[in-house]
């Protein structure tokens, strides 16, 4: 039987790319997404190319329809081989003009809807003695950025749940743990986070206007001068999470691009992969 991948987001950009390119690759794929009627595009896809793609409706916010999902899964196939945790919504005001509401959604969105899908397939995993979970943070997860303190929060808070199962699950039940940390993405998330941001008259007049400015022009600079590509492909991030999702020995983190890497260099050099630090880990409490 063939490997099975549970991914969550597959709507639009990254996980609607990583779901195509894994069912081409072999592997039977269960594209979830939180709207089912935003799945014209994927549907169209399977139809052309006979894709193994099934789609599957899951809110990450929502642990009852994780569960469901997973339930159709069990009674299909008996097993999940690989959860690759890519639902996720950019985010961007400052500390003072961020509500109640919005710090609870960007952390259940970014942090919590990855602990909820964990906690769900890691019964089956630890009981199959084999799995792999990947999760798609970012260079936000590892650099504290401008503008996005709640955003780089819940990337941060996933790194360190990913790290801390790593240190401890990975060699009792042989569970594979990965995080995907990518740059800037041209994606429609991007326009998501954009519309989520203070540039809707929250920053039309204040002391933080001239920070968000120069931020914003900042941004716009380095997309069109750089050498090194700062914005990548949706396609090019997945391409990335196929050779992770097919490595036999996957690194515990890897960035999807020369400038995520060099953004990230001074966090990242003396332990690239992330298994050093672990190892010292095990070896300090296991």
């Amino acid at each position: 039987m063939k490997k099975n991948v549970l991914i969550t987001g597959t709507s639009t950009g990254v996980g609607f790319e990583s779901s195509i390119l894994l069912a081409r690759s072999g592997y039977k794929v269960y594209a979830t997404m939180r709207n089912t009627e935003k799945s014209t595009a994927l549907q169209e896809k399977i139809k052309a190319e006979n894709l193994d793609i099934e789609i599957l409706p899951v809110d990450v916010t929502k642990a009852q329809t994780i569960a469901d999902a997973v339930d159709v899964i069990i009674k299909k196939d008996k097993k999940i081989d690989v959860l690759i945790n890519n639902a996720g919504a950019g985010f961007g005001k400052t500390t003072e003009q961020t509500s109640e509401e919005e710090m609870n959604w960007v952390t259940d969105v970014n942090y919590l809807g990855v602990v909820r899908c964990i906690k769900a397939v890691l019964p089956i995993m630890r009981k199959q003695r084999s799995g792999h979970i990947i999760n798609i943070t970012s260079v936000g997860g590892l650099v504290g950025q401008p503008f996005n303190e709640f955003y780089c929060a819940a990337k941060f808070a996933v790194e360190g749940y990913t790290e801390s199962l790593a240190s401890y699950v990975s060699d009792a039940f042989n569970i594979k743990f990965s995080m995907v940390e990518p740059g800037g993405i041209s994606t429609e998330f991007m326009s998501s986070a954009v519309d989520k941001t203070s540039v809707n008259g929250q920053l039309s007049s204040g002391e933080y206007l001239p920070v968000f400015e120069k931020y914003m022009a900042g941004n716009v600079e380095r997309a069109s001068k750089s050498e090194l590509q700062v914005y990548q492909s949706a396609l090019e991030v997945a391409q990335v999470i196929l050779e992770v999702t097919n490595n036999e020995h996957p690194p515990l983190r890897i960035r999807t691009s020369q400038w995520a890497e060099d953004f990230c260099q001074l966090k990242t050099a003396n332990d690239p992969d992330g298994t050093k630090l672990v190892n010292e880990v095990k070896s300090a409490f296991l």
